[in-house]
């Protein structure tokens, strides 16, 4: 593997990792066909979170190229912190006019939201019913440089209480602690494309509702297409992932795709750790290899003809270190088997998330997932539209 230069958090000039095509569903604008991934963390939280690094202040000297953007961002992961900080902690919500494209498409939970003004009015609600809102930084996974822009996976908890209206009534004046993971693809200042999940499910639990109940009282959102989930070519088997394949991208695409394609759990006693910590919708806090499995298995009972397939990954780090990699990922299937979410219904159901995983020694040791759990519930047990 080549090295990086000293430092600098830039691979060397051959460290290009091909971007796969993504499903036209969840497509990326992005233009770039390549894109560099960073082998260290010397451009990283951490490293910003370090003694002799300006994370409070802004300015300083620029740490990698950054043509078009303000000369008060030093890297693209401060630029990240900075923005989001600014826009809804400083509540100086108009900053999107300078940081978000007219014509920017974000993807939530349940659905795309089109145009800088939704973003803008989205925003604005959101702080209204938590005005005291706090976001902690968790994590920034980044990739990418100057020429083809910087794709930025933000983890980050939201604390704050629930003191305004909000999209699901009055206030209920209940503290929420939500996980939240945003993808971003920026270039030259500007917020182009994101991915963004809330966590909704967890959400309305913390505030005090009953989200099934909430999911049966609304029109049920469609999920894109309603033909046959193809997770093997005719009787054949699930596609062959080579098993000799090197690197961080071809070791993850080869574990999701064994344990949620072929069903092969037995990779999960493989390829995660005993002591395996996983963080996932509506607050779900799982403990080591037994807990995680019982997931899995829970969730291709309900669909069992599940199909995954990754949308984009991206990472960084090394094998000293290890690595960080962000995963966005879609799960296709039809509710034909019993589960939290009820009764089977027949129902084809779209599922999207935002996973970022901790690799160490060639073992996933941490896992943070999100996904659109609550829209699951919309496609399950919404009112069918006439």
């Amino acid at each position: 593997m080549p090295e990086a230069e000293p430092g600098n958090g830039t691979p060397a000039p051959d460290r290009v990792i091909e971007v796969r095509t993504a499903p036209a569903t969840l497509s990326t604008a992005s233009p770039a066909p390549r894109r560099p991934m960073p082998e260290d963390f010397a451009i990283s939280l951490r490293a910003l979170r370090a003694p002799d690094q300006r994370i409070n202040r802004p300015g300083g000297e620029r740490r990698q190229p950054m043509r078009g953007y303000e000369d008060t961002f030093t890297d693209i992961v401060d630029y990240i912190l900075r923005v989001t900080h600014r826009i809804w902690e400083e509540k100086a919500i108009g900053y999107l006019y300078e940081h978000y494209a007219a014509n920017a498409r974000v993807f939530q939970d349940d659905g795309i939201v089109y145009g800088r003004e939704r973003v803008i009015a989205d925003t604005t609600q959101t702080i209204g019913a938590f005005p005291d809102l706090k976001l902690h930084a968790d994590d920034i996974v980044w990739c990418g440089d100057e020429d083809t822009g910087f794709w930025t996976s933000h983890r980050l908890t939201l604390v704050g209480h629930n003191t305004g209206w909000s999209a699901w009534g009055p206030p209920t004046g209940r503290r929420i602690v939500l996980g939240v993971i945003a993808d971003c693809y920026s270039r030259e200042n500007v917020i182009r494309e994101e991915f963004v999940i809330y966590n909704t499910a967890g959400l309305l639990r913390q505030l005090g509702h009953d989200a099934v109940a909430l999911a049966r009282r609304g029109e049920a959102t469609p999920p894109g297409s309603v033909g046959e989930v193809e997770r093997t070519l005719g009787q054949g088997a699930p596609e062959q992932l080579p098993a000799d394949d090197p690197g961080i991208e071809a070791f993850v695409r080869r574990v999701l795709h064994e344990i949620w394609n072929w069903r092969l759990l037995d990779r999960i006693a493989t390829h995660y750790a005993p002591g395996l910590r996983f963080h996932g919708p509506t607050d779900r806090e799982l403990f080591g290899r037994g807990d995680y499995t019982a997931h899995v298995l829970s969730t291709l009972a309900m669909f069992p003809d599940a199909a995954h397939r990754i949308d984009d990954l991206y990472w960084m780090g090394n094998d000293r270190e290890g690595y960080t990699v962000a995963v966005r990922w879609t799960l296709d299937g039809t509710h034909r088997g019993p589960g939290p979410y009820g009764p089977p219904t027949g129902r084809r159901v779209r599922q999207w998330g935002l996973s970022h995983l901790q690799v160490r020694d060639g073992m996933i040791v941490e896992e943070w997932t999100y996904s659109n759990e609550f829209d699951v519930l919309r496609q399950i047990h919404g009112e069918l539209p006439t």
